[in-house]
């Protein structure tokens, strides 16, 4: 088909004139371009064409703002010049005619000067593996721009649009703070004696000093260029013709309707935020494009008697900003609507989509999950549709949508305005919304609910509730609306609206989209909250003129709009000592050393490599079946397209097929049989991205299908595991349970997780020409294992292959192991072609195929005594490994390991599953299994807590482990902080008083609760494969004094380098200005372990402390013979007498030899503990929570960096924030993952962290196992994030007795919405109970 319109657009092309020039600006340098690809977008142009590779490709969906640039033009509705942020990744380039653009690296440079917003990222220790700084950076830019002095609510609000991965936005935002009026510490609450910096006997250092920032001069900007300040817009029609797509851009209403009338099925495009998805990831194609931007009646504003009329082509961010300003001209009863439609906007996706989505885009789309339609619906707006010939206008109501995604109006009309009406007084009207996410986030349900009454009185007169989520269109309750005309508003007409809406908005239990009870509760949840906040407005606008039914105090909370409590936060850590030698960094502050490139744009990642001469792409061809027969592989069309030059299958391999990790069970290439939607089949070879992605779209497999096993549960029935089970058994369990006084039983489901990391997995290979070398450029946390498996493909020993790594833009452990699936194929690659291959995954494609954290089933049962000491825990746990084994089997290890958290169990069995199933294989993600462990452990102590009817803190402190106790798996407990940080914790979050507030409040108010957790952690540092434990490295010095670092472990956010610079620095008495690291390298430290466990520092810390004594041995007798001499003296004399200035070092884990068969020996080095204390509020209407406060203490050692400490902490939280209660992956019962980018997998943004958010690292506690005694950081935060978790279930258990609902309930994870309010039972659930299982198929399973 895509052929066939491809040949058709040939012919048209044929009749047409040659395409315009296109004329804009780049960092201030004209550009002009002839031929411009339709298809061609911002950000390919920019890194392909121009080299600017500091604009990052992360999503290619506009939901993660790594490609942020800013756009200036002028414009002729607003008579000025417009600054506006826009994702690079969405904007077509030929859309960008006589604009100008500016890319990260037009604001500065390390090599000029630093922008200020650029330096300040970097310099409050914001930017970690970089790869969304550039975002985050023009974003602020661009904000500044436009506003000079903006608030710190303005700076959150900017930076809706930006997801980072790494850091838990805390530094991004107070380096950001320091642009606001108020930029204290602790969030403007700061006066001095009362700094949050100073507390009793703590006094701590800054992690940044704020004065020494470079300040803001405006002064300083580039210009808009003078040639396009004085152009005017084009007044003629401009084409652009491409392969497959032409686009045109008329400057008349007339030639548009002309145009449409021709071209009946052109798409009209503005922000190209909806067509731009749909043939990037629908693979559609629409040959002619019609871009209405520069027609003045789509573009113009005006206000009416009736309303305000805006131009289909305005963007949102233009009506929000006009709405405002009548919403502050007019009396309130006049702009109800208005300000609903501001409400919704606050919400609407992120700032770059807002600048440039245009307000007919999103009618038009009509989504059924629109968060602007349901309003424009209830509302009543009207509508000016046009065609070559004919006027009309419409009024916007349920009708205006005709099905799924399809309008009234004909092929040739055009919307050209859409008019929001006045409300008049005794009108009242609502919007609601309730999504995964609060911030950049779809809705699951939304509505636009209007009442207007009888003139003098509480009867309804008119009343409109229109709502998203409920159907596959805007839906209204018709007949809800009609029953309730002539109604007084009062009690009895809420009972009957609920019992109405209940029957009217029903859904198929099998309903796209999932989530059914909870989107039929919310449909009567929005509804009451609707009553009592008109209630409150009847009472209000008509005090004394009729009686109005009055709201009980404890209801008040339901009518209450979400806000952004202030941002603040602490952090605490324990300075240098006063007498350490100035040029020793350890235990200071030290700034990412990589973090000023990475803020200007200049850091080097993997696809940010030069293009190489005669350089192919790569685009992978998956399997669409989960477990299925290969009948045949059809790529006649594929090879038809432009550019293609071959492929790959299984048969091109010259080397071995298959690969694997602990077990050979995975192959590069499927061979015959596929065993998860995403299994690599093939790969197509072209000579650029765009073609080598068509033509893998164009290839077509048709599949014999087989029985896939998606879940736990069909795994557990159909005993589908890869290996016997583990177990791991201490003490005698039938005597513990003779033992306890009482005995809880349950299990929990912990969902999986998307690694997220803002680079997606990338290889570039490189042929060398002779003996079969090759350099393999990769994204990959393991360079060695990458490098032999690699070898074992092409069939060449190991020296042949180089794998060389500069930096990685996160990795999280999801490019341990699976980097080497795309490695491989592009190694064969270029194997077979002999040239350069690349391929940077697509979000979509990456998230298909490379798995994710293992989801856990663990059931339990658990003794305790009536005082709260637990004395027997049996448990089974069973994790879904997916089609291969790949690390499940050491994941499922040290979930065992965990299984207890922190507390002392006499008497424990666990028995670990990993479960075979038909999902792309599962692997590590940071915390390795330990979270998983950690959160069956300490839900089976919240069962012990709230069957005993104990104090929560009194029975987790019982059961600590102490100073000299024996772990379930041998281990003698040495050095124990645990109780240490546990009372600190106590004592800094003030839990004890705060535990009372929160019940005070529980009290006081029925709709909103508040919960209150204290949740320790305990996190075994080592890998439990005892062979990993081992480090090399090598220092050269140079005979300037110079020094060259390598070792085994990569970069890719954590601070490793920076570290092992500050450890070499200690160990060899330089400044850290002497010493640098290139990148990582198999051809130079060999045989490497993989960067993981978290333990990167202690390991190649230590092999570079080994290597740096060998030198200073070597540079004693010189040193010896000038005592005053310099370091470079030392070393030149030492090179003059022939002394060799390079040394490798090496260090292996001492003391490690656990047996699992035997439960004996030592499992770990040692231990990292953690407390945090978190509390939430919960919107018990709607499942929404709201972050308030988490206090952490951590213990890790005597910090290396504090500050890059701190932000492992704050980033290993909000990770696990996202595990515990945001981030949901869904699959279909056949085994196809829905969620495959930002757009439906929503991670945390700069919103979702605590409002107050304190971290302090445990002071005075070294660790005499690790480098200059630290600890291990990456990993052990993260699982503290669910004290955030058990506080929102917390917070239901009230919100369950104020229903007299005390039975125990069971909450997985993540603790979403939908979970949160279904738990939250009440009469309005009561009224929508679910479809009983088994009658039905689900749209999505829980896997």
């Amino acid at each position: 088909m895509l052929i066939a319109q491809k040949m058709s657009h040939d012919m048209e092309n044929s009749m047409m004139p040659e395409s315009d020039e296109l004329v804009f600006f780049v960092n201030g340098r004209k550009v002009v371009e002839r031929n411009v690809d339709p298809e061609l977008n911002l950000i390919t142009y920019l890194r392909r064409k121009l080299g600017l590779t500091g604009t990052k490709l992360g999503c290619g969906e506009g939901g993660c703002g790594s490609c942020t640039v800013m756009i200036s033009k002028y414009s002729p509705l607003q008579g000025k010049i417009v600054h506006m942020a826009v994702n690079a990744c969405l904007a077509p380039l030929c859309s960008l005619h006589h604009t100008a653009v500016t890319t990260v690296e037009g604001i500065g440079s390390t090599g000029t000067q630093l922008h200020p917003v650029q330096e300040r990222i970097a310099k409050a220790h914001g930017s970690q593996c970089g790869f969304c700084t550039p975002g985050f950076v023009m974003s602020v830019y661009t904000l500044l721009r436009n506003n000079l002095n903006p608030t710190m609510e303005e700076i959150e609000d900017t930076l809706q649009g930006n997801l980072c991965r790494c850091t838990g936005y805390r530094p991004i935002l107070e380096g950001y703070r320091t642009f606001t009026q108020s930029s204290s510490c602790c969030g403007g609450a700061g006066d001095g004696r009362n700094c949050c910096k100073v507390q009793p006997n703590k006094k701590s250092p800054k992690l940044f000093e704020s004065s020494e920032f470079k300040p803001l001069d405006p002064t300083q900007e580039p210009i808009f260029p003078p040639e396009l300040a004085l152009s005017e817009s084009p007044r003629r029609t401009l084409v652009f013709r491409g392969e497959r797509v032409t686009w045109i851009q008329p400057t008349t209403l007339s030639e548009l309707l002309a145009l449409k009338a021709k071209h009946p099925e052109a798409r009209l495009v503005v922000g190209n935020t909806e067509v731009g998805i749909e043939m990037k990831f629908k693979n559609m194609l629409y040959p002619v494009i019609l871009a209405p931007t520069r027609i003045p009646e789509l573009n113009s504003t005006q206000r009416t008697e009736t309303g305000i009329l805006f131009g289909a082509a305005c963007t949102l961010t233009y009506i929000g900003s006009m709405l405002k300003e009548a919403v502050d001209e007019l009396p309130g009863y006049r702009t109800e609507v208005f300000r609903a439609v501001l409400e919704q906007l606050r919400w609407f996706a992120g700032q770059q989509i807002r600048n440039v989505a245009a307000v007919g885009g999103n009618i038009m789309t009509a989504s059924p999950i629109s968060d602007l339609n349901p309003l424009f619906v209830a509302s009543g707006c009207l509508l000016t549709l046009a065609s070559q010939g004919s006027t009309r206008v419409v009024r916007m109501d349920v009708d205006f949508f005709t099905g799924y995604r399809k309008t009234m109006l004909s092929p040739q009309e055009v919307l050209v305005s859409v008019e929001i009406p006045y409300t008049r007084k005794g009108e009242y009207f609502s919007t609601f919304k309730q999504a995964q996410r609060r911030e950049d986030d779809i809705a699951i349900v939304n509505c636009g609910m209007r009442v207007a009454f009888r003139e003098g009185t509480s009867v309804v007169e008119e009343l409109e509730l229109s709502y998203g989520g409920m159907g596959p269109t805007t839906v209204s309750a018709k007949k809800t609306c009609q029953e309730l005309l002539g109604k007084q508003w009062n009690k009895e007409l809420l009972q009957r609206a609920c019992s109405l809406l209940a029957s009217e908005l029903t859904l198929s239990p099998s309903a796209p989209g999932g989530m059914v009870q909870f989107r039929r509760t919310l449909s009567l949840s929005f509804f009451f909250k609707f009553y009592l906040s008109v209630l409150q407005k009847l009472g209000q606008d008509f005090k004394g003129d009729f009686q109005v039914e009055s709201i009980p105090p404890e209801q008040i909370s339901a009518t209450e709009l979400f806000h952004k409590d202030p941002t603040s936060s602490v952090q605490l850590f324990q300075g240098a000592p006063p007498d350490q030698v100035p040029t020793d960094v350890v235990g200071h502050p030290l700034p990412h050393l990589s973090s000023l490139k990475q803020a200007t744009g200049e850091a080097i990642y993997c696809d940010d490599l030069p293009r190489f001469e005669k350089e192919l792409y790569l685009a992978l061809v998956t399997s669409t079946e989960a477990h299925a027969q290969i009948s045949s592989i059809d790529t006649s069309q594929a090879l038809k397209v432009p550019g293609v030059t071959c492929f790959l299958t299984a048969k091109d391999i010259p080397g071995s097929n298959v690969t694997g990790h602990i077990a050979m069970d995975e192959t590069v290439f499927a061979d015959d049989v596929v065993t998860c939607v995403g299994h690599i089949i093939g790969a197509v070879v072209a000579d650029t991205e765009a073609h080598a992605q068509i033509a893998a779209k164009a290839v077509k497999v048709t599949y014999k299908k087989l029985k896939p096993i998606i879940t736990i549960q069909e795994a557990i029935s159909h005993r589908s595991f890869h290996i016997p089970p583990l177990k791991l058994e201490n003490g005698n369990i039938e005597q513990g349970f003779g033992q306890a006084d009482d005995i809880v039983e349950g299990e929990i489901h912990i969902g999986g997780q998307e690694h997220f990391y803002l680079e997606t997995h990338c290889t570039v290979a490189v042929p060398r020409g002779e003996d079969g070398e090759m350099e393999v450029f990769s994204s990959t946390q393991s360079p060695s294992e990458t490098q032999v498996i690699v070898a074992k493909v092409l069939g060449v020993p190991a020296n042949k292959i180089v794998c060389r790594v500069k930096r990685l833009g996160g990795g999280f452990g999801g490019k341990e192991s699976r980097s080497t699936i795309l490695s491989t194929v592009v190694a064969v690659a270029a194997y077979k072609t002999k040239r350069p291959v690349r391929c940077a995954l697509s979000r979509d494609v990456d998230m298909l195929v490379s798995g994710g954290r293992n989801p856990f089933l663990g059931r339990y049962k658990v003794g305790y005594q009536k005082s709260g000491k637990i004395v027997a825990v049996d448990l089974t746990l069973y994790c879904n490994a997916g089609n291969t084994l790949d690390l499940s089997s050491s994941i499922l290890e040290r979930a065992m390991f965990h299984m207890g958290n922190s507390y002392k169990i006499p008497n424990i069995r666990g028995i670990g599953y990993p479960c075979k199933t038909n999902l792309p294989s599962n692997t590590a993600f940071r915390g390795f299994g330990g979270p998983q462990g950690m959160l069956i452990a300490e839900t089976w102590m919240d069962a012990v807590i709230q069957k005993s009817g104990l104090p929560a803190d009194q029975v987790r402190k019982l059961n600590l482990y102490q100073e000299g106790d024996i772990t379930y798996f041998s281990q003698k407990m040495e050095d124990v902080n645990i109780v240490k940080c546990w009372d600190e914790c106590m004592e800094s979050s003030s839990y004890h008083s705060r535990r009372k507030a929160v019940d005070e409040f529980n009290r006081q108010y029925r709709w909103k609760k508040r919960g209150l957790a204290i949740i320790p952690t305990m996190f075994g540092a080592s890998f439990t494969a005892t062979f990993l434990n081992q480090a090399g490295a090598l220092v050269h010095i140079y005979t300037d004094g110079s020094v060259l670092l390598t070792h085994g472990g990569t970069e890719m956010g954590q601070g490793l380098h920076t570290k092992m610079v500050q450890v070499a620095s200690r160990a060899l008495g330089i400044p850290v200005s002497r010493i640098h690291i290139s990148e990582t390298s198999t051809a130079t430290v060999p045989n490497t372990s993989p960067t993981a466990a978290s333990v990167s520092s202690d390991l190649n810390g230590m092999a570079i402390k080994n290597a740096c004594q060998t030198l200073l041995e070597r540079l004693e007798p010189f040193k010896a013979a000038n005592p005053t001499g310099a370091w470079e003296q030392w070393v030149f004399a030492a090179y003059m007498e022939r002394v060799s200035l390079s040394a490798a070092g090496f260090y292996r884990t001492p003391d490690l030899n656990y047996n699992w068969n035997e439960n004996k020996g030592r499992a770990y080095s040692y231990f990292s503990y953690g407390v945090a204390c978190s509390e939430v509020e919960v919107d018990c209407l709607t499942g929404d929570h709201k972050n308030l406060r988490t206090d952490i203490v951590m213990d890790v050692g005597l910090s290396l960096n504090p500050a890059l400490d701190i932000g492992q902490v704050e980033g290993a939280f909000a990770q696990g924030l996202g595990l515990f209660t945001l981030e949901e992956l869904r699959y279909s019962p056949d085994g196809v993952l829905y969620t495959r980018g930002p757009g439906t997998y929503k991670i945390p943004a700069a919103g979702d962290i605590p409002a107050k958010f304190n971290v302090s690292l445990l002071r005075e506690a070294p660790n005499k196992k690790a480098i200059y005694s630290s600890k291990a950081v990456g990993e052990p935060p993260l699982f503290l994030a669910a004290s955030i978790f058990f506080a929102i279930k917390d917070a239901i258990v009230a919100a369950r007795a104020a229903s007299g609902v005390m039975e125990p309930f069971r909450l997985d994870s993540p603790a979403t919405p939908d979970r949160i309010r279904v738990a939250c039972v009440d009469a309005l659930t009561e009224m929508c109970p679910p479809a009983e299982p088994g009658t039905f198929t689900p749209w999505n399973v829980e896997v």
